[in-house]
């Protein structure tokens, strides 16, 4: 696309009410007109001269006198700022009209806001908020987002920026495409860019730099559920496991407390003394809320968590019960442990919450109810993809039933 910049300024002699008479002498208005490739806008530049001091050529004022400098220094600096808005346009969007370049130079809103643009003011507003309401981790995935979004601009339209009003449902669709093929994305993580984006076209249309939604009639695509606790018996095997890496070692009784417990990776990371609590009977509790959503939890620590507590005891510092490694390196350690122990999955920290759900609760009885209160779920069906029933559960429960109505009725068959 041509995107070059011509400006001439003329005399619009057109019609006879463009004359006017200072003295006895006749002016004309001076026209400006912005060329950019194929594009034209005419504008005002609100000076007039006489016809015979004008140079058709030139497009400029003849002579040394006052009026003609002074009136090709205005000329001059008119041509400047068109320059300049131009450049700056073209730099930050990629593509340029002359009739943007016209509206930035007069002013009017071609300071029209941008995708990238609006991205980084919704950045920056929670950037300030990180510590207070909101997490870093939460930052990061915006910035993530972002980058993205640069990625795709450049590689699919060759464009730095694009205006709020060209986002189409085609754009989504295509940015979709984009991370699910070319980046090789999973739907999970796909889903979570696309929402992000999805919520700064909305405060675009609240904040009215855009009349309409434009992603109207898309869908995000439902990731395909999977199952994420490990086996009952791999849970023994973990357990059991001699281990002489003293990090992997610590690794692995993180992610078992993690098991027998289901509380998260950052509120084990956060998890202080004043957290845990004695009971009367001298049983002990986690007791604390979360920090992603601030809802509170209660879980009575079992035989193993308390073994896994005294022996990391000594170690405290800053009054926290542990002192994790960060989530990614253990992440990476947990997948060296998989291997170790004989476990063909990829372990993450976050399998030890389903497998709390799944392994240590609902298999052995525990209502769904109160697996829901101990993970700090607000939503029972939350708690329910967290679970996995699996069929020695249903036969176990299925023997129980048997057992307790036996006697309640009477075979006719």
């Amino acid at each position: 696309m041509n995107t070059n910049l011509k400006v001439s300024f003329y005399l619009k002699r057109e019609r006879k009410c463009t004359k006017s008479v200072v003295g006895e002498k006749m002016v004309y208005p001076i026209v400006g007109k912005i060329i950019v490739g194929k594009t034209v806008a005419q504008f005002s530049s609100k000076l007039k001269i006489e016809e015979r001091l004008w140079n058709v050529k030139s497009g400029r004022a003849t002579g040394k006198s006052h009026v003609a400098t002074e009136l090709n220094r205005e000329i001059n600096r008119v041509n400047l700022l068109i320059h300049f808005h131009y450049s700056e346009i073209l730099k930050r969007t990629g593509k340029v009209t002359a009739q943007e370049v016209k509206n930035a130079f007069q002013g009017i809103a071609s300071a029209q806001k941008t995708l990238l643009v609006l991205f980084e003011e919704i950045m920056q507003a929670f950037y300030s908020r990180v510590g207070i309401d909101r997490a870093k981790s939460s930052y990061l995935q915006y910035v993530n987002t972002h980058k993205h979004l640069q990625r795709f601009l450049k590689e699919k339209y060759n464009l730095r920026d694009i205006p709020l009003s060209q986002l189409d449902l085609p754009f989504i669709e295509n940015f979709d495409f984009y991370l699910r093929i070319e980046r090789k994305m999973k739907t999970a993580s796909v889903n979570g860019v696309i929402i992000q984006l999805l919520s700064a076209a909305r405060i675009a249309l609240h904040r009215n730099h855009i009349s309409r939604p434009p992603f109207f009639g898309y869908r995000l695509e439902r990731p395909e559920f999977q199952i994420r606790s490990i086996a009952a018996g791999e849970l023994d095997n973990l357990i059991s496991t001699k281990i002489e890496s003293h990090g992997l070692c610590f690794v692995r009784d993180m992610f078992v407390f993690a098991c027998f417990t289901g509380i998260s990776y950052i509120d084990l990371k956060n998890l202080t003394w004043k957290g845990i609590i004695t009971e009367e009977d001298g049983s002990l509790w986690i007791s604390k809320s979360r920090q992603k959503t601030n809802v509170p939890f209660n879980v009575k620590l079992l035989d193993i968590p308390v073994q896994i507590i005294e022996k990391y005891r000594a170690f405290s510092k800053d009054n926290l019960v542990f002192n994790l490694f960060c989530q990614a390196k253990t992440n990476k350690l947990l997948k060296y442990l998989a291997k170790l122990c004989g476990i063909n999955k990829v372990l993450t920290f976050h399998m030890s919450r389903h497998t709390f759900a799944t392994q240590v609760c609902l298999s052995q009885g525990v209502p769904i109810e109160s697996v829901s209160r101990m993970l700090g779920h607000t939503d029972i069906a939350t708690t329910q993809r967290y679970a996995h029933v699996n069929r020695d559960k249903i036969g176990s429960d299925m023997k129980l039933l048997s057992a307790r109505i036996a006697d309640k009725y009477s075979s006719t068959i």
